[in-house]
């Protein structure tokens, strides 16, 4: 059976404010500016991104025989898709419902709760994508 490790981060700057999220898909990397968001939102938004995308890049035939593994240091977010932990915020349930349905084409997916210090690459890709945002305001504010 084949294996896929992803890697996920969202962060904003503020709560909400200016956001971005990150996935690192095998040696693949990816991160972009989604706009105003929460935390907990942009979180969600990466694996909802990473999932998309691991789709897209194996294959509905290939997922079916592969182990994908999602890893993320969201606490929250992972106990949430884990069954552990309820939503009380109801703007984080839709996101929940979207990662639910991807799940169907997922049959072997899980979710890994790791800490920040074995994420370095995703949280960097973020704090990238939000400097270079932070930096084009700047300029086009001067």
């Amino acid at each position: 059976m084949n294996q896929l490790i992803i890697y996920t981060d969202g962060g904003s700057r503020g709560n909400p404010g200016p956001a971005a999220i990150a996935a690192v898909i095998g040696n693949k990397t990816y991160a972009e500016y989604i706009g105003e968001a929460t935390n907990n939102e942009a979180e969600y938004k990466a694996i909802i991104f990473a999932l998309k995308k691991a789709k897209q890049l194996l294959g509905k035939k290939k997922i079916k025989n592969t182990e994908v593994i999602v890893n993320s240091d969201s606490e929250l977010v992972v106990n949430q898709l884990n069954g552990k932990f309820k939503i009380l915020h109801p703007e984080l349930g839709s996101f929940f419902i979207a990662i639910w349905n991807l799940k169907f084409d997922f049959p072997r997916l899980k979710f890994k709760y790791i800490p920040r210090e074995q994420n370095k690459l995703a949280d960097r890709l973020v704090n990238e994508v939000l400097d270079k945002y932070e930096r084009s305001q700047s300029l086009s504010f001067s």
